[in-house]
């Protein structure tokens, strides 16, 4: 595994709004570890994005709300997606689903094409997991490349050292080797030339004004 990696902007999302979420502790140290392997990391919470719920009618008269094109700014920016999210009922939380429901509107769709991965933390001994394969269905239904590997971190009220690391140095290196291996990914998919990549939303239906939603983006070569 390279030292450094080329040219890799990450935005790392912490998907609580509470101010002791170990979550958005996970993030932040996710965004420290892609900096010390070479990429560029854009820290933020779900908080810095905050959207009432999603409503059609709010969509088509007025457009989607100032958190939402705030987001979709900062998804354009980066190379690739990491949320560390809580597990709420055995599901992800609403927050977070509700933000993509609104950034979804945005054209071109901004997800398509995006590489994403999924971190959790919890005090429960599964680790906020099962939130992650709730929260894996929209984003990879919008074409993001969804990383296989999570990593969600057990018994998370005790995990984190005053240096912010984890410590347990097990979990830190598997957690670092993870992300290097998902930044090698993403360099990789930046710099490949010329992959093509096609959305289309409702596969499979009949093409009218309601459903015809296909996009197609191009990487362009390096």
């Amino acid at each position: 595994m390279p030292d450094q990696l080329r040219d890799v902007r990450a935005l790392v999302l912490g998907a609580s709004h509470s101010s002791k979420s170990l979550n958005n502790r996970l993030a932040a140290l996710t965004a420290r570890l892609v900096e010390e392997k070479g990429g560029t990391a854009d820290l933020a919470t779900v908080a810095d994005f905050d959207c009432p719920f999603y409503d059609a009618d709010v969509d088509s008269e007025t457009g989607p709300p100032i958190g939402s094109h705030r987001f979709c700014e900062r998804l354009k920016a980066a190379d690739a997606l990491l949320i560390a999210s809580p597990e709420y009922n055995a599901s992800m939380p609403g927050a977070i689903k509700n933000l993509i429901d609104w950034v979804s509107r945005f054209r071109p769709q901004p997800f398509n094409g995006k590489q994403a991965l999924l971190l959790s933390a919890s005090p429960s001994m599964v680790g906020g997991n099962r939130g992650l394969w709730a929260l894996r269905i929209p984003l990879e239904h919008l074409g993001m490349r969804v990383y296989p590997d999570m990593f969600s971190l057990a018994q998370a009220h005790q995990a984190f050292g005053a240096d912010g690391r984890l410590r347990d140095a097990t979990l830190q290196d598997r957690l670092a080797r993870t992300l290097g291996c998902f930044l090698e990914l993403v360099e990789a998919a930046k710099y490949y030339p010329q992959i093509k990549k096609v959305w289309v939303e409702f596969l499979g239906e009949r093409p009218d004004d309601a459903t015809n939603r296909v996009e197609e983006s191009e990487v362009e070569a390096a």
